[in-house]
């Protein structure tokens, strides 16, 4: 997937449509020259709505849509016939997608299930056609209800994605190395810092023909949940995975420390963040000899961890275990 075509953030204006007016129609024929009320009710107008599809991973076909407007519904008519309703606007989005008031930042709601409709704005209801005010004093009522207005809002559009698991580390900690080994995803790989510009997902084969989805999030930087490096444009997407997967490297000045960057990071995002299973992966452990690794191990942050190298594939079976058994705890 191309840094380009992948898109996590759009704004909307959005209108429901308008109900139509109730008619104040007269039955009128030709042996019935004076007949009564019989003005029908408006047809509602059409709704905003929106539908999970598991097919789309990014919002890039909604990034040059600036307006939707729902239809109006149409007018009553004789007969007590109702006004035809408004043609609602269906707008399908990938699982994980939040939408909030672009005004307020309320969340309107958020989709999270394929096939899972959520009506943003509700259509405006058709007026009542004269009909309904006929009574005993009042046979002849020359008029109707007009049509409820729609809503409009400016809508904003949140992916994040959905993962089981979701890689954490600084840039160049060996993220999307790991992620092209484990799966077949192909993500851009170079010894420079934010090689990862958007999240990258992969699918992990694992024992019996099963399997986990991991993403590869870009790299944080300490300041990031400030807004620093690429922060919090991608921080959000870290929300969504059931498990957390450090990665620091062997060749670190300080492991320990680093674990503390990254996880003081998240919790100044979202301190909810912190009640997620983490787990540490030390990477390119292939620099390490055994005696090496045996003094390192003093010095690892008390959480489940690992030594392991994408590159001599070192350590990799142990690790997809070990994430098996966090998802499942997890499950449970």
């Amino acid at each position: 997937m191309a840094s380009s075509n992948f898109v996590d953030y759009v704004k909307i204006y959005c209108r429901s449509g308008n109900g139509g007016p109730g008619s104040a129609h007269f039955r009128r024929e030709k042996y019935l020259p004076k007949g009564g009320p019989d003005g029908g009710d408006g047809g509602k107008g059409g709704d905003i709505v929106v539908v999970g599809n598991p097919h789309k991973w990014t919002l890039l076909h909604l990034r040059y849509t600036r307006h939707l407007r729902a239809d109006n519904g149409e007018s009553g008519g004789a007969q007590t016939s109702t006004g035809a309703s408004g043609k609602d606007i269906l707008i399908e989005v990938p699982l994980g997608t939040v939408m909030r008031d672009g005004s307020t930042g309320e969340q309107l709601g958020e989709i999270v299930e394929e096939g899972q409709k959520l009506v943003l704005l509700q259509g405006g209801r058709g007026g009542q056609g004269n009909d309904h005010f006929k009574s005993s004093t009042n046979q002849a009522p020359k008029y109707a209800q007009p049509g409820e207005p729609g809503v409009e809002a400016e809508v904003v559009f949140e992916l994040k994605v959905l993962a089981d698991i979701g890689l954490v580390g600084f840039p160049n900690a060996g993220k999307s190395t790991l992620l092209s080994v484990l799966s077949a995803a192909k993500p851009e790989i170079a010894d420079y810092p934010f090689t990862t510009l958007q999240p990258n997902l992969g699918i992990v084969a694992y024992r019996d023909q099963q399997s986990f989805v991991m993403a590869d999030i870009p790299g944080i930087i300490e300041g990031a949940s400030e807004g620093k490096g690429l922060g919090l444009r991608f921080l959000r997407h870290i929300e969504r995975n059931s498990v957390l997967l450090f990665m620091v490297p062997a060749d670190a000045d300080d492991i320990e420390k680093e674990y503390e960057i990254l996880l003081n990071e998240l919790e100044q995002y979202n301190p909810e963040l912190m009640h997620k299973q983490r787990l540490l992966a030390i990477t390119k452990s292939d620099l390490l000899d055994d005696e090496l690794m045996e003094e390192m191990k003093e010095h690892v942050p008390d959480v489940p961890y690992v030594f392991i190298s994408s590159v001599a594939h070192r350590g990799l079976d142990q690790l997809k275990d070990m994430l098996w058994k966090a998802l499942h705890e997890e499950t449970e």
